[in-house]
C-alpha cells in the first residue's frame, strides 16, 4: 500500500516521466545509432573486400597459369609463365595484409592456390559456392555471410579475373567478422553503459527539479488545509517569477481576498444579527419543514416566551396558530394574519400582524423555508379604537344639542313663541344649547391645533404667585356658592418665568373647574408650585372630592371620556378639559399625571421647565 501512495506522488510520477522520457529518447538514438553503425561496418568491410578481390583481379593474369597449378613440360610456354608459387607468395602477402581466406580459382572452376595453410589440400578441387560460379559467369561483386561449422561469421566475396570480355578465373576470399561484431559490441556496452550513466543523473536531476515543482505545491498544499481550518496568517514564500511563483502570488492574493471576504461575512454577519435582534419588528425564519431555525428577539419579547428553547420546533406551536392556518396564509393569496396574544393572562393583551413570505430557490422554483414578520399593532388598534370612539363621541356630543335646538324651535314654531315666558325660557335654553356646540367646536379646533403643531407658543415674563392668585379669583364666585375653601402655596425660589400664560391659564383653569365640579360642599382645594432639581417646577392642583375609580384612571386624559356622563354634561363639560392640559403641557416640554382614589379626592401634578429671564439666576 505504501508503494501504491508513493506512486500516487507528483514527485514520483514527474520523475518516472522524466527517466522514462529520456530512456525511450536514448533508446530510439541507440537502435538507429547502432543499427546505422552496424551498417555502416558491413559496408565499409565489404567494401574493402571487393576492393581487395578486384585488384587481385586485375593483378593476377590467368593466362599465365595452367589448370593444374603446374606448367606443362616441354611447353613452349615454360619460360614465360610465372609457377604456382610466385601465386601463392602473392596470395600470402595479401593474407598477411587482410587476415582473410583468399583463393585463386581458375575458369572451371579449380582452386588454384589458397592463403590459408589449413586448406591447402583443397587446391586442385572445385568451389562450388554461388558466388564463385556467379563470379566465372562474369557478374562482379558478388558477395554473400555464412557461418561456419565453429559458429564464426565470416563474410565472402568473389569477382571475376577477365582478360577483356574473356572470364578466366575468378578470385573468392572468405573474411571473419567477429572482429568487426565485437567492435560492434564493445560499442554496445559503451553506449549502454553512458545510457545508465546518464538514467542515473536524469534521476538525480529529476528529483532536484520535481523537488522545485513540488516543495511549492506541497507548501501551497499545507497553506490551504491551513485555511480550510481557519488559520488566514501565514503566506506561500514565492521564490522566483516561473508558473509556481505566479501560482504562489495568486494563492496569496487568494488569501488575502478570502480574508477580507470572510471578514466581510462576519461583519455582515454580525450586522445582519445586530439588525435582527434591535428591529422593532419580530423575524422567525423556518426550513422547508416549517421548523424554526432563526428568532429574533423583538419576536421572542412579542411572543412571550423569553429564553426558551424554540428552535426547530413548528412555527405553528411558536405562533399559537393552527397548522392549516399557517400553512394556508403561507401558501395562499392572503399572507398576513392577526394574532391575539395574552387575552387570558394577566398582562396587557398584545395584537401582532404576521406577514408569511415563502422563500423559494432560484434554480427549481421550490420553497425552502419562510420568513414570518412580527409586527405589534397593539397601539394602532387602540387608535383606530380611539378614532372610532372619537368620531362616535363627537357625533354624540353635536347631536344631542341639536336634537334639543330642533325640539325648542318646533315647540317656538307650533306657537309657544305667542307665549313670552315660555318663549324666553325656550329661547334660553337654546342659547345654552348653542353656546355648549361653540365651546365644542373651540375646543376642538383648539386640540387641532396643538395635535398639528400649528398653536403658537407666546411664552412672556410671568409672576407665578400672581397667576396663581388670579386663577382663584376667576373662580370664586363658585367657591363662594360651594363654600369650598382653596388654598395657595408658591416655593419662594420661584418669581417670574417664561411661559405661555394664556394656555397655562387654561390648564389651570380646567383642573380648578375639575376640582371644583367634584368636590363636594365644605371641601378644599389646595394650589402648590415649587422648585424641583434639574431647573424644573411643578404645579398640582389637589382636592378632598369624591375621587375617581381606579378602573378609570388609565383613560381619564382620552379624548370625550367621562366617569359619569350624565352627570358631566349636566355640568356642562365637554369631556376635552383634560386632553387639552396635556396637550398644552406637552407642548410647553413638560409631563402631566393624575393620581386619584375614590371619595379620598384627586390630586393632578404637571410640571414644566424653570426658564429664567437672561440675567436671572435659575
Amino acid at each position: 500500500m505504501k508503494g501504491m501512495k508513493l506512486f500516487q506522488t507528483i514527485q514520483i510520477r514527474l520523475i518516472i516521466i522524466y527517466v522514462l522520457l529520456i530512456l525511450i529518447a536514448m533508446q530510439l538514438i541507440g537502435v538507429y545509432f547502432v543499427r546505422t553503425m552496424e551498417r555502416s561496418f558491413i559496408d565499409n568491410f565489404s567494401s574493402s573486400l571487393q576492393t581487395q578481390a578486384g585488384l587481385l583481379a586485375e593483378l593476377i593474369d590467368m593466362d599465365q597459369y595452367t589448370g593444374t597449378g603446374e606448367p606443362p613440360e616441354g611447353s613452349e610456354q615454360d619460360e614465360g609463365k610465372k609457377s604456382i608459387e610466385s601465386l601463392n607468395s602473392i596470395v600470402s602477402s595479401l593474407f598477411d595484409i587482410s587476415a582473410a581466406e583468399i583463393q585463386i580459382i581458375d575458369a572451371n572452376g579449380i582452386m588454384l592456390s589458397t592463403s590459408l595453410k589449413s586448406n591447402e589440400s583443397n587446391v586442385g578441387q572445385k568451389n562450388l559456392r554461388s558466388e564463385v560460379i556467379s563470379a566465372l559467369q562474369g557478374i562482379k561483386d558478388n558477395e554473400s555471410e555464412l557461418v561456419d561449422s565453429t559458429g564464426e561469421r565470416k563474410k565472402v566475396v568473389a569477382q571475376p579475373i577477365s582478360n577483356g570480355t574473356k572470364v578466366n578465373g575468378a578470385v573468392y576470399i572468405e573474411a571473419s567478422m567477429e572482429p568487426l561484431y565485437k567492435t560492434m559490441n564493445g560499442i554496445n556496452k559503451i553506449f549502454l553503459t553512458g545510457t545508465i550513466f546518464a538514467l542515473v543523473l536524469t534521476a538525480a536531476l529529476g528529483v532536484i527539479l520535481s523537488n522545485t515543482i513540488t516543495n511549492p505545491i506541497k507548501e501551497i498544499t499545507r497553506q490551504a488545509t491551513a485555511m480550510a481550518e481557519g488559520n488566514f496568517n501565514q503566506v506561500v514564500r514565492v521564490k522566483g517569477p516561473d508558473e509556481i511563483g505566479q501560482l504562489g502570488n495568486a494563492f496569496n492574493y487568494m488569501t488575502d481576498r478570502l480574508k477580507e471576504a470572510l471578514a466581510l461575512n462576519e461583519e455582515e454577519k454580525e450586522k445582519l444579527a445586530s439588525i435582527l435582534s434591535n428591529m422593532n419588528d419580530g423575524v422567525i425564519a423556518t426550513d422547508d419543514r416549517g421548523k424554526v431555525i432563526v428568532i429574533n428577539r423583538r419576536a421572542r419579547q412579542m411572543l412571550r416566551i423569553g429564553n426558551s428553547e424554540v428552535r426547530n420546533q413548528e412555527i405553528w406551536e411558536v405562533l399559537g396558530m393552527p397548522r392549516e392556518a399557517v400553512e394556508s396564509h403561507v401558501h395562499g393569496q392572503q399572507q398576513m394574519a392577526l394574532v391575539h396574544i395574552g387575552e387570558d393572562e394577566e398582562e396587557e393583551p398584545v395584537t401582532i400582524r404576521i406577514m408569511f413570505t415563502p422563500i423559494y430557490r432560484r434554480d427549481k422554483g421550490t420553497a425552502v423555508g419562510t420568513i414570518a414578520v412580527l409586527q405589534d399593532v397593539t397601539e394602532q388598534e387602540k387608535l383606530e379604537q380611539a378614532r372610532r370612539e372619537f368620531v362616535a363621541n363627537v357625533s354624540h356630543e353635536l347631536r344631542t344639542p341639536l336634537t334639543t335646538i330642533r325640539s325648542y324651535l318646533e315647540a317656538l314654531d307650533d306657537g309657544a313663541v305667542g307665549d313670552p315666558v315660555l318663549a324666553h325660557r325656550f329661547i334660553g335654553v337654546t342659547r345654552n344649547e348653542t353656546e355648549r356646540m361653540i365651546r365644542l367646536v373651540n375646543d376642538l379646533l383648539h386640540l387641532s391645533r396643538l395635535d398639528s403643531r400649528k398653536a403658537q407658543m407666546a411664552k412672556v415674563r410671568t409672576h407665578v404667585p400672581d397667576m396663581l392668585e388670579e386663577v382663584a379669583d376667576r373662580f370664586s364666585f363658585q367657591l363662594q356658592q360651594k363654600q369650598i375653601r382653596i388654598t395657595i402655596d408658591v416655593d419662594r425660589e420661584i418669581g417670574e418665568v417664561k411661559l405661555d400664560r394664556d394656555q397655562i391659564d387654561q390648564v389651570l383653569d380646567n383642573l380648578v373647574s375639575n376640582a371644583i365640579k367634584y368636590t363636594p360642599e365644605g371641601g378644599s382645594i389646595q394650589i402648590y408650585s415649587k422648585k424641583l432639581d434639574g431647573d424644573w417646577m411643578e404645579f398640582r392642583v389637589q382636592d378632598n372630592g369624591i375621587g375617581i375609580p381606579k378602573k378609570d384612571l388609565a383613560r381619564i386624559f382620552d379624548r370625550f371620556y367621562r366617569v359619569d356622563k350624565a352627570r358631566s354634561r349636566s355640568m356642562g363639560g365637554t369631556g376635552l378639559g383634560l386632553s387639552i392640559a396635556r396637550e398644552i403641557v406637552k407642548a410647553h416640554g413638560g409631563t402631566i399625571t393624575l393620581d386619584s382614589e375614590f371619595n379620598r379626592g384627586t390630586q393632578v401634578v404637571f410640571t414644566l421647565p424653570l426658564l429664567k429671564w437672561e440675567g436671572e439666576a435659575v
